[in-house]
């Protein structure tokens, strides 16, 4: 891991519109971050030069500006997936009283691959946050584990659950199902060529991996994390939340 990946595992890193920190990373390769915005704030208008980024929307309602025109803006809401390549600008704001609530992929890990274009608080064209910024991460800041072959972690954030687990099949997702969303943290499916169909850092449905992985060759095993709703009541649980 580089110097300057090194220095953000364990910190949370305050924002004018609200903070974040790493919850979750394998190597330079790939990085999950949590992301909270606060109600009406949003970040800048930027883009990643050499990362693929990608979201899910955990909670909340957010309004998305996709390039550097304001009428290319969308809202989504929670279970919502959105990928990004490198160089596209992009906006998110938050639009609910209770903010956004987020995971944020990076392909690879580098967190000063950073370009700002507009922003409300004064850093178009400032580097990434550095350290009068960030303050050490504690118990309240759960941090996502990575599984070996065949092992999985669950972990609950209000009516969500999400669960790591790596395997070399995917039995067990479902073949049709809207409520849950996937991405890729290690592995590809790949095509009898050796073509990547779906690699690192892509999210889509469940449903989708599933069929592609059935008419496909998984490499090796997958790594991938799952989103998706609980069933039955359940108690509001922010167990993810500093």
């Amino acid at each position: 891991m580089s110097k300057n990946n090194n220095f953000y595992t364990n910190k949370v890193v305050y924002k004018p519109w609200g903070n974040e920190y790493v919850i979750y990373s394998d190597a330079n390769r790939i990085a999950i971050t949590f992301v909270k915005i606060d109600y009406s704030h949003k970040t800048s208008l930027h883009c990643h030069p050499q990362k693929k980024t990608g979201f899910i929307i955990l909670g909340g309602k957010a309004s998305v500006q996709i390039g550097i025109y304001k009428e290319n803006t969308k809202n989504f809401k929670s279970l919502s997936r959105l990928v990004f390549r490198p160089g596209l600008f992009h906006s998110i704001k938050a639009k609910s009283k209770e903010g956004i609530y987020a995971l944020e992929f990076e392909t690879p890990y580098k967190k000063n691959d950073l370009l700002r274009f507009k922003d409300n608080y004064g850093r178009k064209k400032k580097d990434y946050e550095g350290k009068k910024f960030t303050k050490n991460l504690n118990s309240d800041f759960i941090k996502f584990q990575k599984p070996k072959l065949n092992q999985k972690y669950q972990y609950d954030f209000n009516n969500l659950k999400i669960v790591i687990e790596k395997r070399k099949n995917l039995k067990n997702l479902p073949k049709k199902d809207d409520n849950s969303t996937t991405a890729v943290l290690d592995g590809c499916i790949i095509d009898s060529r050796g073509q990547d169909v779906i690699s690192i850092g892509e999210i889509v449905k469940s449903s989708t991996l599933k069929i592609l992985s059935e008419n496909f060759k998984i490499k090796d095993a997958l790594t991938i994390l799952r989103v998706f709703k609980k069933k039955g009541n359940f108690k509001k649980n922010n167990k993810l939340i500093s």
